[in-house]
């Protein structure tokens, strides 16, 4: 019989709750209060995140931002910046018990087990997606999902997105570059390196059928049995702490 865990959809939230609450969902974990958990969340209003060790204020131009707005937030893991559009991107997070049999000690080796709930997923909507080290999911050669991953407390904590539909030019609008000349370059490398649900497919996914896509293939990908849950009220209130005393804080996203 398939281990049972925790699938929680929580929907919309701005990007100083949905930072919050990946975190009070591992602190809830590794006191062993809930089980291993597979989040899906989107972010309402758009954000921009950066990776732990960035600086804000070299990779985000903050007057766009507020001008659009667009929310700007550190993540805990690391990685580069990343901008989370409301309707073209669906994020998931894993929260697991390192001593978890699918977990390794090999961080690389656990990208790509972790990743192949993804990549199950995708391939039941008809999208050939694979794995490319060290923590991207393509289709040809082109991105489709792009993850991190951080361990403290005994837990793995992974996250990550999927494009359902990319805008280059308004991700170069918020994230800084040296010139226009060379955000038209980066423009057309995003366009030849990043691809989407939409563009592979030719047609619109909606998030309901992402979301049961997905949550099959991490079924079969982990052979575990997936529960809808709810957060529990440790964890919202303790998001709802994170998110005041941490996230929102110019203190933490401004600190490098």
């Amino acid at each position: 019989m398939p281990e049972r865990w925790r699938l929680l959809d929580t929907g919309l939230n701005d990007a100083y709750y949905n930072m919050a609450l990946d975190e009070a969902i591992t602190i809830a974990r590794s006191r062993g209060l809930v089980p291993n958990t597979l989040r899906f969340f989107r972010w309402e209003p758009s954000a921009v995140s950066i990776g732990y060790f960035q600086s804000l204020e070299d990779e985000v131009d903050i007057r766009a931002c507020e001008r659009l707005g667009v929310d700007y937030v550190r993540r805990i893991t690391g990685g580069g910046a990343v901008y989370h559009d409301r309707d073209g991107e669906l994020t998931y997070s894993i929260i697991i018990n390192e001593d978890h049999r699918l977990v390794l000690r090999d961080i690389q080796k656990t990208y790509k087990v972790l990743c192949s709930g993804i990549v199950e997923g995708l391939k039941l909507l008809g999208i050939p997606a694979r794995f490319r080290p060290i923590n991207d999911i393509v289709v040809g050669e082109k991105k489709i999902s792009g993850n991190a991953q951080t361990r403290r407390l005994g837990v793995v904590h992974q996250h990550g997105t999927i494009l359902r539909d990319v805008n280059p030019k308004l991700m170069f609008t918020l994230l800084k570059v040296p010139s226009e000349k060379i955000r038209d370059k980066l423009i057309q490398s995003v366009e030849e390196r990043v691809t989407s649900i939409r563009k592979v497919l030719g047609k619109e996914v909606s998030f309901e059928e992402l979301k049961e896509s997905l949550r099959r293939g991490f079924e079969k990908a982990f052979n575990v049995e997936f529960i809808q849950g709810e957060v529990t009220e440790f964890e919202h209130t303790l998001a709802l702490k994170l998110k005041v005393q941490k996230y929102s804080t110019r203190e933490w996203n401004f600190k490098r």
